[in-house]
């Protein structure tokens, strides 16, 4: 385990040694780490843009009969993979990988949340079971596809980031920013495409293809256009977070 992977020590707890002392209410530390802040973000994240995702876009036409096709999440993703930048640099690819796998879990736990309330019989002065089953339908499809995606393309997003950094150390950060983004988006947007292509309405090659690339391309501009905030949040934490140590440089 690296030194970025490692937990920081915990702040004391709530109860003061007066308290201990006459038998009062136990509480548990609470870390000094921003690290779970960002995963309340992080996680939730996958969840909301597969929902938003349910129903195509199209914005257009633009040239002739050529639209802009994409989905209703195209404006949230693409922040899941900035915190993943953000995680990646500052804590390591095991802390990352473990974010993912929270990520997995809350989007799991959505579906498995839908889908009961689909099967549950619907109140006689409800009307919208129909529209209801056609959303969460559309959902399951774009959660496969998404978790796919995600999967692998966020933990080659991570891979690809922390092995430049074990090259570059602490410089080039824009390197590792970009390079990591372009392997994982690219990754992600086709996977995703091609599992969830029947859910979001796209057909034919032409689609598929309008898609990707502009998927691809909105995604890596999106990462280019926040890279100053990037750079200013992962400043702050390699600041702010005890356990984050620069290891000496060797010459030579």
């Amino acid at each position: 385990m690296t030194s970025s992977d490692r937990i920081p020590p915990a702040t004391p707890a709530e109860s003061g040694p007066a308290d201990r002392a006459a038998g009062g209410a136990a509480f548990a530390a609470v870390t000094r780490s921003y690290y779970p802040a960002i995963i309340a973000i992080f996680a939730p994240l996958l969840l909301i843009s597969n929902i938003c995702a349910t129903k195509g876009v199209a914005f257009g036409p633009i040239v002739g009969d050529w639209s802009i096709i994409t989905d209703g999440g195209f404006f949230l993703f693409p922040l899941a993979y900035v915190l993943g930048d953000v995680l990646s640099e500052v804590y390591g690819f095991r802390a990352t990988r473990r974010a993912i796998f929270l990520g997995f879990g809350v989007a799991a736990l959505g579906a498995l949340a839908f889908w009961v309330t689909s099967i549950l019989p619907a109140a006689d002065f409800y009307e919208n079971q129909d529209a209801f089953d056609t959303v969460t339908q559309a959902y399951f499809q774009v959660l496969a596809a998404s978790l796919a995606g995600y999967l692998v393309g966020q933990t080659l997003n991570a891979y690809v980031l922390v092995r430049i950094k074990e090259v570059t150390r602490e410089r080039h950060l824009w390197a590792r920013l970009i390079g990591s983004t372009v392997v994982g988006e690219l990754a992600d947007t086709l996977v995703f495409c091609l599992i969830a292509a029947g859910a979001i309405g796209l057909s034919g090659a032409g689609d598929m293809t309008t898609y990707v690339v502009l998927g691809f391309v909105y995604k890596t501009a999106v990462e280019v256009l926040l890279m100053p905030v990037t750079y200013r949040v992962i400043a702050a934490l390699k600041a702010r977070e005890p356990s984050y140590a620069v290891p000496p440089r060797v010459d030579g």
